[in-house]
């Protein structure tokens, strides 16, 4: 079988070195005010270690997991997490944001994806949910392909550029997501895989890597 030619790209734990990566894409105001709901003025860099001195490490003590995803040059493309971990109820919040440069090249899902099966996987958790802006198309986009479902609106909840805007609540169980995997798996272009780790099973990737294609 021919060996597959594949564009990767690497998850991995998020580290203090990419705080200044962070830190330069929130300058953007119309990013910075898609993706968090409760910051509108971009911080300095020194303010920016601090806000996220708590999501570095991994231990999951403070509710948290925040990844890098990498390019295959090392640089940092994107961040993804799962905040408010809670392993009595079995749920958590999926944020995810890419670089400009990034986006539109069907990483955002793959790594969402990924996400999704570390967290019922791994992590053994029942649930997800994630939230937006009513008119952040390319969020609501990805999580309806993922296969979550709206299962709330709060009316005027996000104010950004000068106005109030609508938030949508969505999420997706354990079982949804087992079913709606297999389907997103065929859909996906294999030629573009997102891997955690760069020495990881294809177990692990996304879509999931069949050692076959690379006999």
């Amino acid at each position: 079988m021919t060996k597959i030619k594949r564009d990767t790209y690497f998850v991995r734990p998020l580290e203090k070195s990419d705080i200044p990566t962070i830190s330069h894409w929130f300058v953007d105001l119309d990013d910075l005010s898609a993706f968090d709901r409760c910051m509108r003025i971009p911080l300095s860099l020194g303010a920016t270690e601090k806000a996220w001195s708590d999501s570095i490490g991994n231990d999951g003590l403070n509710g948290k997991y925040w990844f890098a995803i990498d390019d295959k040059e090392n640089q940092t493309i994107g961040i993804i997490g799962l905040e408010s971990v809670s392993l009595i109820n079995g749920d958590a919040v999926l944020p995810v944001c890419m670089a400009k440069a990034a986006r539109n090249k069907g990483i955002g899902i793959r790594s969402a994806a990924l996400m999704l099966d570390i967290a019922f996987q791994q992590l053994g958790l029942n649930r997800l949910t994630s939230y937006y802006r009513a008119d952040n198309d390319v969020t609501r986009y990805l999580t309806e392909r993922a296969g979550f479902r709206q299962e709330g609106c709060m009316r005027q909840a996000w104010f950004a550029g000068g106005r109030h805007v609508d938030m949508i609540i969505v999420g997706i169980l354990r079982q949804e997501w087992m079913e709606r995997r297999k389907t997103l798996a065929e859909e996906l272009d294999p030629k573009t895989v997102v891997t955690f780790g760069r020495h990881s099973s294809g177990t692990w990737s996304w879509p999931p890597v069949d050692d076959r294609d690379d006999a």
